[in-house]
């Protein structure tokens, strides 16, 4: 199975170009496209209404918008419940007033969308492909850090809660055996809930991590030949290379013979920072009606790379 993310500057037509692909690749494979992008269009570029249910458009594509606000709310009441029920103990602190300010917490949406992600891939052997069209660049290198970054403060609590252990064994031993009266807490490493979760938590993002920077997942760069559009590239290639993720390919998007000279600039400032494939797709070769049996056309050899 393969795993594209469609990526670029908000409104360079990447999810144009996603569906595009999606649609020509699901001749040949069983594909499936989700939107990660809160300002969806994907269902308006198949004509069709979606409500964060995946949706088979022919017997080859399926087609979701996943729902960020409703994916943040459920990400967040399981988080809840899981502090709930591990530190009961501290009910008398009145948890619910830290709980209820939570969602105003930065990282909470990004790594709902990384959940979505995570459910999404766990579909292998359904599909073919599955291609992600992103939300703009900010969001979409702050989701696809999170393993990484997670990776390492999970790292970090552990070791602070074995340092809570081995001090809790320590004061067990100076005041002799708890009470039954008293609640116990674990002491061995293996027993300890808290551990356990963290150590489960780190085997999942690392079992994610090693597939986004895998040989079966790649980016593809959208841009338009424009300075701004050239500018968000810049940023994109250089946070990608940060997180170790591959590029497989530029696509240099609304290219006419108005703006050729422009895209001749940007491609060769794109060319410099990455030795990657660069298609061009003219504004006028992209659409065409999907009520006549096709939706979009790009040209082949741009959908021979993926």
């Amino acid at each position: 199975m393969r795993i594209l993310f469609f990526t670029g500057k908000g409104g360079v037509g990447k999810s144009t170009m996603a569906a595009a692909a999606a649609w020509q690749l699901s001749q040949k494979y069983r594909v499936l496209i989700v939107s990660l992008d809160p300002a969806h269009s994907l269902g308006d570029v198949f004509g069709v209404t979606l409500n964060n249910e995946r949706r088979r458009f022919t017997d080859s594509l399926y087609i979701q918008e996943i729902d960020v606000q409703k994916l943040s709310k459920e990400y967040l009441q399981r988080e809840i419940n899981v502090l709930s029920s591990t530190y009961r103990y501290l009910q008398a602190l009145n948890l619910d007033n830290y709980f209820s300010v939570l969602k105003y917490s930065p990282g909470i949406e990004e790594y709902a969308l990384l959940t979505g992600i995570e459910e999404t891939i766990r579909t292998e052997g359904k599909f073919d492909y599955i291609i992600f069209d992103t939300p703009p660049t900010g969001l979409t290198l702050r989701f696809l850090a999170l393993p990484r970054v997670t990776i390492t403060w999970v790292d970090r609590l552990i070791q602070i809660r074995r340092k809570i252990l081995e001090k809790r064994y320590t004061i067990h031993r100076i005041r002799g055996a708890l009470s039954k009266e008293e609640t116990v807490l674990s002491y061995d490493e293996g027993d300890d809930d808290v551990l356990k979760r963290l150590r489960r938590l780190r085997e999942n993002y690392q079992a994610l991590n090693g597939i986004l920077q895998g040989e079966s997942c790649a980016v593809v760069l959208v841009f338009n030949p424009d300075i701004l559009s050239l500018k968000e590239s810049q940023r994109l290639i250089e946070g990608l290379d940060d997180l170790r993720l591959p590029l497989r390919l530029f696509i240099d998007n609304k290219v006419t013979e108005e703006n050729k000279e422009t895209a001749n600039h940007v491609e060769s400032n794109i060319r410099n920072l990455k030795d990657v494939p660069l298609e061009r797709v003219s504004l006028s070769g992209a659409l065409l009606d999907h009520k006549a049996g096709r939706l979009y056309d790009i040209p082949e050899n741009i959908i021979s790379m993926l």
